[in-house]
C-alpha cells in the first residue's frame, strides 16, 4: 500500500552522504523539534515505550496521554504491516483527551526489526487476531480499566469488525476509519474503478498487469494483493499525493525511528503481505452486523482503497446501542492522518458522549 514511499525513501537513503548531508542535517533539526512536542510532563500522564511479551514474542507497543483518567484507545493498524506509530507526532493533540495505546503488530514497524523475519513466529491473521486481544488485555491490567475503545484502521479494521463483534465485554465503542468491508470477493467496485483511472491516464503496462491479476480476489496471492493495492494509490492524485505528504512525511521526520527503522519497517511490510493468505472468503455482512457496543466509522471522503461507498453500506446495515457514520472531508485513504484535528473533532463529538463511565474502574 505504501510501496512507493518505501521505493522514494529506498532511494534516499543509498545517495552518498555527502550529498545526504543537508538532509539528513534538515532532518535531524525537525526531529529534535518534534521530540520537544512529544513531552508529556502533566503529573496525571503516561509515556511508555518498549517491548512486552505478546503472543510468545517480543511486541513494541507505546502508551501515551496526559490524563490516566481518560478514555483508552487501543489501536489496530493497517497494512498489513503498516505501523501507526510513525504518526505519533501528527496525533499528539489525542493524548491530550485519550491515553493512545499503539502497538507494532507482529511482522511491522519495531516489533519486525526486533526479531527479524525468522523471529516473527507464526505470521497468520488468526495469530495476529489473538496477539491483538491479548494487547487490550495488556492495556486493561496497565491502565486500571474494565474496557478501551477500539480504533481500528485500513486493513487492522477486518481485525476490528471481529474483535468489536465477539468481545463486548473488552471494548467500550468500535471506531472505524479507511474502514475496509470484506465481502468474499462480491464487490469489484474499487478493481473496477482502478480499471478506468489507469485506462483514462494512458496507463497501458499497470493496466495489463491489473488485468491479468483479474477481478477475482480468490485467486489473488498475497503480492498480488499488494501489487493491486500499490497501483490503487498510485492512480489516484489525492492519495498518491497524501503517501508522499502524510505518510512518507510522518516516517522521515519522526523522532520515535531511525533510519535503521524505516528499513525495518518497509522490510516489515513486504514480509506481512503473507497475513492476508486464507482471507479472501471472509464476508462481514455474513458474519453479522449487529453489535453489542457504540459503533463508529469515520471515513475519508474520497477513499479509493477502501471504499467509502462499501462503508456506508454496511454501515447502514449495522445494529448497535449508538451508531454514526461521517465524512473526513478533502481526503482519501489516510484521513485521520491526513486531517487528525477533524479526527479528533470527530472522536469528541460523537465517541465520547457514547461512553457512559465504564472505562472508568475500581480496579
Amino acid at each position: 500500500m505504501i510501496a512507493t514511499a518505501a521505493a522514494i525513501t529506498a532511494t534516499a537513503l543509498a545517495t552518498p552522504a555527502a550529498a545526504l548531508l543537508p538532509l539528513l542535517t534538515h532532518r535531524a533539526l525537525r526531529r529534535a523539534q518534534a521530540a520537544k512536542t512529544l513531552r508529556i510532563d502533566s503529573p496525571h500522564g503516561i509515556d511508555e515505550q518498549g517491548f512486552v511479551r505478546i503472543g510468545g514474542i517480543d511486541q513494541w507497543i507505546s502508551v501515551r496521554g496526559e490524563d490516566r483518567t481518560n478514555p483508552v484507545l487501543v489501536e489496530i493498524h493497517g497494512g498489513p504491516g503498516a505501523a501507526n506509530s510513525i504518526y505519533t507526532a501528527r496525533t499528539r493533540s489525542w493524548e491530550r483527551h485519550f491515553t493512545i495505546v499503539r502497538w507494532d503488530m507482529r511482522g511491522a514497524g519495531k516489533t519486525f526489526g526486533r526479531g527479524g523475519p525468522a523471529g516473527q513466529g507464526e505470521a497468520t491473521f488468526q495469530r495476529l487476531y489473538e496477539d491483538a486481544l491479548e494487547v487490550t488485555r495488556y492495556a486493561q491490567d496497565l491502565l486500571r480499566v474494565e474496557r478501551v475503545v477500539l480504533l481500528a484502521s485500513s486493513y487492522g479494521s477486518v481485525f476490528g469488525l471481529r474483535l468489536a463483534r465477539n468481545h463486548p465485554e473488552l471494548y467500550s465503542a468500535y471506531v472505524g476509519t479507511d474502514q475496509n468491508i470484506q465481502t468474499a470477493g462480491r464487490d469489484t467496485s474499487a478493481y473496477d474503478a482502478l480499471l478506468e483511472r489507469l485506462r483514462a491516464a494512458g496507463k497501458t503496462k499497470p493496466l495489463a498487469q491489473v488485468e491479468a491479476i483479474g477481478a477475482d480476489q480468490h485467486a489473488w496471492t498475497p503480492k498480488e494483493r499488494a501489487t493491486y493495492a500499490k497501483f490503487c494509490a498510485q492512480s489516484d492524485p489525492l492519495t498518491f499525493a497524501t503517501l508522499k505528504k502524510v505518510v512518507l512525511g510522518s516516517m522521515w521526520l519522526s523522532p520515535l525511528h531511525s533510519l535503521r527503522d524505516l528499513r525495518d519497517f518497509f522490510r516489515g511490510q513486504n514480509f506481512s503481505e503473507q497475513i492476508t493468505e486464507g482471507t479472501a472468503d471472509f464476508n462481514d455482512l455474513a458474519d453479522g452486523t449487529r453489535f453489542e457496543i457504540p459503533f463508529f466509522v469515520f471515513q475519508g471522503e474520497h477513499d479509493v482503497l477502501t471504499p467509502t461507498a462499501s462503508a456506508k453500506a454496511f454501515f447502514d446495515e449495522v445494529e448497535a446501542p449508538v451508531k454514526q457514520f461521517a465524512l473526513i472531508e478533502d481526503c482519501s485513504h489516510f484521513a485521520s492522518f491526513a486531517r487528525p484535528d477533524r479526527f479528533l473533532e470527530l472522536l469528541q463529538t460523537h465517541v465520547r458522549p457514547a461512553l457512559t463511565g465504564e472505562h472508568r474502574s475500581a480496579v
